[in-house]
């Protein structure tokens, strides 16, 4: 039986960045990956422009909220996704960890917030196929 993948992605206000690679990576995946988001110092809600232009792929986040980064999650995790929280991430070996350097969301309209999306998108689906190869 094959185990499912974890993946676990951390920024520091789990506002923006992490959370639309969360939901996109579940969009794509299906199901067929266990997808979690955090922050560091999470927010108190999700950046407004991050909920438009996900609306604007058919992704609704705007009922999602920011989490606390746990230790458990990242020990559940085989992949970590880290953007710009820096030493805060506790490390684990055998894990995979990726920093994916992303300009902050934060305080940015959504026309500044489409090309992080599509940035963030893009990664997504790479790291979607090295996890389940066709095949």
């Amino acid at each position: 039986m094959t185990t499912i993948p974890e993946v676990l992605f951390v920024c520091v206000h789990n506002a923006g960045r992490s959370q639309m690679a969360a939901a996109l990576l579940e969009h794509h995946a299906r199901g067929r990956v266990t997808v979690r988001s955090a922050g560091s110092a999470p927010a108190d809600s999700i950046n407004p422009a991050v909920v438009e232009v996900m609306n604007e792929l058919g992704i609704d986040v705007s009922r999602n909220v920011p989490a606390k980064l746990l230790t458990e999650d990242v020990a559940a995790s085989d992949v970590v996704i880290t953007m710009g929280c820096g030493d805060a991430c506790p490390i684990f070996p055998g894990k995979r960890y990726e920093d994916w350097a992303l300009q902050d969301p934060a305080g940015q309209g959504a026309d500044a917030v489409r090309p992080i999306r599509d940035d963030i998108d893009r990664r997504v689906q790479a790291l979607l196929a090295e996890l389940l190869p066709a095949g």
